[in-house]
């Protein structure tokens, strides 16, 4: 009996140990079929829910949301238009996969390219956006590959900017990082005036363009913003929503259909607007006391609150959360406007959730004897 029970205790222990190892790396509260996933809070960056996260595969198309990105970045430091004329050149006009027959020569807008881009997954408009801006689809791809490396995507490497994988062995990037080039993109709003079409079209209605995305259409809130489909890569996703001040990425990464990706994004996105909340708390005014201001033209200042951001909470925690503040007792004059006084953390269980700054809300200058003399001056002649 005592060798049956310590061949059934070694065999529970070997299961168990290998029913962890299967289990590493993989904390997902619902059922995605992906080799890889993620659910992030786009405000605060924050990783929700994650499944093989880190390992490096195909992105198919999802690659283009850094095109995406490069392209409203040059939007936002004036280095062109959306009313800029683009031509297509042979190679942008050769692509294969989704597209909208450019031909060599043909002219469109960059607000044209870009809804190509971002609501047909069009690989002829990606690459005559590339070469518009960098002059060269290599040096777009180099631009891309610096992008990444800024951004922290550890695990990323770019050959082209659409995503087709037919001649590439290192066109690989994560879950974790499509999550941050998401964020990044979703932080310019005018993104949004294209991923957020279901249905459009282009050359006067004869070229019509419907969302890759089918979540634009059937989920609500959503805001975007790529899927990509190839043999390597199979079925892949980052879907981005908005409920409630909540927003929220969830990428899919390797399904075996388009169902399990959408079904996978999806059951993400319903799980974090369920569990959580974001909130912006109120600054506590009896925490924040004045300061003393030596040989400064003023005594005291009271300091105010500065770039108070929101925080993501489990729903119904919200008035837990404990504000501690660090403030100096005494500053020395001159003080500039907006100069950090002391800090407001924001601490639920123990943990740090956010932090903003109190500041000088003015400037205040250093006391001098000619400033001295002629307030005791004013003060005789009353």
């Amino acid at each position: 009996m005592k060798k049956i029970i310590s061949v059934f205790l070694c065999v529970f222990i070997i299961c168990s140990a290998t029913a962890f190892g299967a289990s590493a790396g993989n904390n997902m509260p619902v059922e995605v079929n992906a080799k890889a996933a993620l659910l992030m809070d786009q405000t605060t960056g924050k990783v929700l829910a994650a499944k093989n996260e880190n390992e490096r595969l195909y992105p198919a198309s999802v690659t283009k949301i850094m095109t995406l990105l490069l392209v409203m970045e040059g939007l936002d430091e004036n280095q062109f238009k959306l009313t800029d004329t683009v031509t297509a050149s042979a190679n942008a006009a050769s692509k294969g996969g989704s597209q909208i027959w450019l031909k060599e020569g043909e002219t469109m807008t960059v607000d044209e390219l870009l809804k190509a881009a971002a609501v047909y997954s069009a690989n002829d408009a990606c690459t005559a956006l590339a070469e518009f801006i960098a002059g060269s689809e290599e040096g777009f791809i180099t631009m891309m590959n610096l992008k990444a490396k800024e951004l922290g995507m550890e695990n990323t490497v770019f050959e082209n900017c659409t995503g087709l994988d037919d001649d590439t062995q290192n066109h690989l990037t994560t879950a974790y990082d499509i999550a941050l080039m998401s964020r990044e993109l979703m932080k310019h709003e005018l993104i949004k005036n294209y991923t957020t079409i279901w249905m459009d079209s282009l050359r006067d209605g004869k070229t019509e363009l419907v969302n890759t995305n089918k979540l634009v259409r059937f989920y609500n809130g959503a805001t975007g913003l790529k899927t990509g489909t190839t043999s390597k890569a199979g079925c892949c996703i980052s879907a981005t929503a908005t409920r409630d001040g909540t927003s929220l990425i969830a990428v899919v990464l390797g399904s075996d259909n388009s169902k399990d990706r959408f079904d996978g994004a999806k059951a993400l996105l319903n799980w974090g607007f369920a569990n959580y909340s974001t909130v912006t708390p109120e600054p506590k005014s009896s925490l924040i006391t004045p300061v003393k201001v030596i040989s400064g033209e003023e005594s005291v200042l009271t300091p105010q609150t500065a770039g108070i951001s929101s925080v993501l909470v489990p729903k119904g925690r919200e008035g837990d959360i404990i504000q501690e503040i660090s403030l100096a007792t005494e500053v020395e004059a001159p003080v500039e406007s907006n100069q950090t006084l002391g800090t407001v953390t924001l601490k639920l269980d123990g943990k740090k959730i956010g932090e903003y700054k109190l500041t000088a809300p003015h400037y205040v200058d250093k006391l001098t004897f000619g400033t001295v003399f002629r307030r005791m001056l004013s003060l005789l002649c009353k």
